[in-house]
C-alpha cells in the first residue's frame, strides 16, 4: 500500500493525531478512518509492530486510506526532529488529570501510545501536567485505543466549536438536512 496523501486543500491542522509505536493493525486502520473523517493528520511514530501494507489495516481504513494525512516517522528521533517542541497531550491510564480537565487548543498534539506498553515513563514525566486520563470505570484496565482516539478527537472538537473555533467536517457530496 501507498502512503496516502490528501487531495484536501492545505492548511494548518486544528489538531495531530500521533500513535507511538502502535502494535494493532485494526486499530491504527481505525484511527486512519477517524483522521479521515474529521481531516486530521495522523501521525505514525516507529518502530510499528506490523508492516503498514497488511491486509488487517487496510480492511480496517476500508477506502480511506486516500483521505489520510499520513505523516510516518520512522523512529522518535524523527519525530522529535520533525516537532521540537510540539504542543502535546499525552494520554494514559497513569495520568491524575482527565481530559474534562484539559482545555485543548488548534494545533495540539494528542499522543497514544502502544496497546501493550503506552507511552514512554520519560514522556510523561517529562510533562506529567500534560497527562491526561480518559476515565473509565472500576475492573477496567483501559480502553481501545481506537476508542480512546475518537473520544480525545472530538472531546477537543467540541472545545472549538463551543470557542467558535470549528463548525464541523464539511461533506460537499451530501445534501445537507432538511
Amino acid at each position: 500500500m501507498q502512503e496516502p496523501s490528501s487531495s484536501r486543500k492545505q492548511t494548518a491542522p486544528l489538531l495531530h493525531l500521533v500513535l507511538w509505536q502502535p502494535e494493532i493493525p485494526p486499530n491504527t486502520g481505525n484511527i486512519a478512518r477517524l483522521a479521515a473523517a474529521l481531516d486530521l493528520p495522523l501521525h505514525l511514530v516507529g518502530p510499528l509492530g506490523f508492516v503498514l501494507t497488511e491486509r488487517r489495516v487496510r480492511r480496517a481504513g476500508l477506502d480511506y486510506w486516500e483521505n489520510v494525512q499520513l505523516v510516518r516517522h520512522h523512529d522518535p528521533a524523527d519525530f522529535w526532529q520533525a516537532h521540537p517542541s510540539p504542543s502535546a497531550w499525552y494520554f494514559t491510564t497513569k495520568a491524575r488529570r482527565t481530559l474534562w480537565d484539559a482545555v485543548f487548543e488548534p494545533g495540539d498534539f494528542l499522543f497514544f501510545g502502544s496497546e501493550s506498553r503506552g507511552l514512554p515513563g520519560d514522556l510523561l514525566s517529562a510533562q506529567p501536567d500534560r497527562c491526561l486520563l480518559i476515565p473509565h470505570g472500576p475492573g477496567v484496565r483501559s480502553l481501545n485505543l481506537a476508542n480512546c482516539a475518537a473520544i480525545a478527537a472530538y472531546e477537543a472538537l467540541r472545545q472549538f466549536r463551543a470557542r467558535g473555533l470549528w463548525d464541523g467536517p464539511r461533506d460537499e457530496t451530501r445534501e445537507p438536512p432538511e
